[in-house]
């Protein structure tokens, strides 16, 4: 059975940690937008250098181009079980041409989770993730920067506020307390994808 889940969430809320937790249980793999763009740029690949001469003009890469390279990773053996898409869509027309892009391959959304988080846990999260990169020697994520984190922050609010209502409407949304630990959120997430 193939599965196509969405996680949401502000930066630091877990959804790096439970798309691992899912990918290891159901062999879903986890797609984030921002790699697959730099994966494809390092491979010079057609559809790279096209995203390249875009982002060396300053501009955004465009919803087209975006769902075409989530299509192109999907047709890789280890996306046959479906996928946890982390961080899109952010906005309807995104979530419309990810819905006909998956219904044209015979697929579709199943689930939807929303990892809710207190901002003030968020930014204690981040920086000591920030902390425990820096104490082990390993460069400090960019995004885990307290000025880029509250920019996160309120791009997700944004985002959220226009792309939770239209999975509501579908019966697909569920939101889970970010707050509580890991195994439980994972347990209850669990018990989620059972049910698709």
């Amino acid at each position: 059975m193939t599965r196509n889940i969405i996680l949401m969430g502000p930066p630091g809320a877990g959804k790096g940690t439970q798309s691992k937790i899912l990918e290891e249980k159901y062999g879903l793999k986890q797609l984030s937008t921002g790699d697959m763009l730099r994966a494809e740029r390092a491979a010079g690949s057609d559809l790279g250098r096209r995203v390249q001469a875009i982002m060396d003009a300053g501009q955004l890469v465009s919803d087209d181009i975006i769902i075409e390279m989530i299509e192109k990773r999907m047709a890789d053996a280890d996306c046959a079980k479906g996928v946890i898409f982390d961080g899109f869509p952010r906005t309807i027309p995104q979530a419309e041409a990810l819905d006909a892009m998956l219904a044209k391959r015979g697929g579709r959304i199943n689930l939807v989770v929303d990892l809710s988080v207190d901002e003030k846990i968020l930014f204690d999260r981040v920086e000591k993730r920030a902390a425990e990169a820096a104490a082990s020697g390993q460069p400090v994520r960019n995004d885990d920067k307290p000025e880029v984190v509250t920019r996160r922050i309120r791009e997700y609010k944004a985002y959220t506020a226009e792309v939770s209502p239209y999975y509501q409407k579908q019966g697909l949304l569920h939101k889970l307390d970010g707050m509580r630990p890991i195994d439980e959120i994972a347990a209850k997430i669990d018990a989620l994808v059972a049910r698709t």
